[in-house]
């Protein structure tokens, strides 16, 4: 099983490179308990997708520290991995989305594999969960690992989740919205404009925690095709996005999305002034003996 952690984006929100903030105890990184709880639930290599521009800097930190632990590997997102047939606009600044960057890295996939966030920390139990998942699961079996979505939000502003609406256990719609609450109340106001409604607390998120075999790279590249083509005049803003495609591969009969709950809480550092809760929640858990105090040593 492999391990890719989307790691291109700046935090716009948070203010520069989050993914390497300090958060642990002796200067962990959130980063460094995902590669930790991964080889903990039995990964065997990392990928990480960066800018070109970063791969120093990552490979002079986070490389340094887990390389003597696990095998790891980087790709680039870079915006000319894209069909030939598209014309970049001079003014596009941003990558082009979650499921252009997992793209970019399906010549070092070769295994069944999970994406994460790099700025956002899992918890083990979802670690367990979709390792679990992987080794139990056939060719076109996907999974979102969900959340209860009060084990995700920030004290500090609204947060972007995809809400998970399932049947059995397999996935019938995601509804990407910004979640905030509202009094007594947690309220889902969806990004395509739809109108906003209200969700209980333990209403299942996505964390962009999803597991794959390599199949998806065929179906995210067809899929890739048929983006540009219907975006080629939105071309400075569109972006390609994991949950749309995900929906579309269960939608289409492609592949069998299973939704999976855990119990693991989320910590991240949306807006600067989430990082001192955070720090907390992390000398908490090393504390509680969840996690060694000097994480690799």
């Amino acid at each position: 099983m492999q391990l890719v952690i989307m790691a291109a984006g700046m935090g716009s929100r948070f203010g520069g490179l989050k993914q390497i903030a300090p958060m642990g105890p002796n200067d962990e990184f959130i980063i460094d308990y995902s590669v930790y709880d991964a080889i903990k639930a039995g990964f065997s290599k990392i990928i990480f997708i960066i800018k070109e521009e970063n791969y120093d800097i990552f490979k002079e930190t986070i490389g340094s520290r887990v390389e003597p632990h696990i095998a790891v590997d980087y790709v680039f997102q870079k915006a000319d991995n894209i069909p030939s047939f598209v014309t970049i606009p001079e003014d596009r600044v941003k990558p082009w989305g979650t499921a252009q960057a997992i793209y970019c890295a399906k010549d070092a996939v070769t295994e069944k594999f999970i994406v994460i966030n790099s700025d956002d920390f899992y918890g083990r139990d979802a670690f367990e969960v979709a390792a679990k998942f992987l080794k139990e699961s056939n060719n076109n079996e996907y999974a979102t690992i969900g959340y209860k979505v009060a084990n995700t939000m920030t004290e500090n502003g609204s947060v972007k989740r995809g809400v998970l609406s399932f049947e059995d256990g397999l996935l019938t719609k995601i509804t990407e919205s910004s979640i905030e609450r509202q009094g007594d109340k947690i309220i889902a106001t969806p990004l395509s404009g739809e109108p906003a409604f209200e969700i209980s607390s333990d209403t299942l998120v996505s964390m962009n925690m999803l597991a794959f075999d390599p199949s998806i790279f065929k179906y995210l590249e067809e899929k890739m095709n048929v983006f540009f083509k219907e975006n080629e005049e939105d071309l400075s803003k569109c972006e390609f996005l994991i949950p749309e495609v995900l929906s579309e591969a269960n939608e289409e009969g492609y592949a069998k999305v299973n939704v999976l709950d855990t119990s693991a809480v989320w910590y991240g550092v949306t807006y600067k002034e989430d990082t001192d809760s955070v720090k907390r929640a992390f000398k908490n858990l090393v504390e509680s003996g969840e996690y060694p105090n000097n994480l690799w040593n």
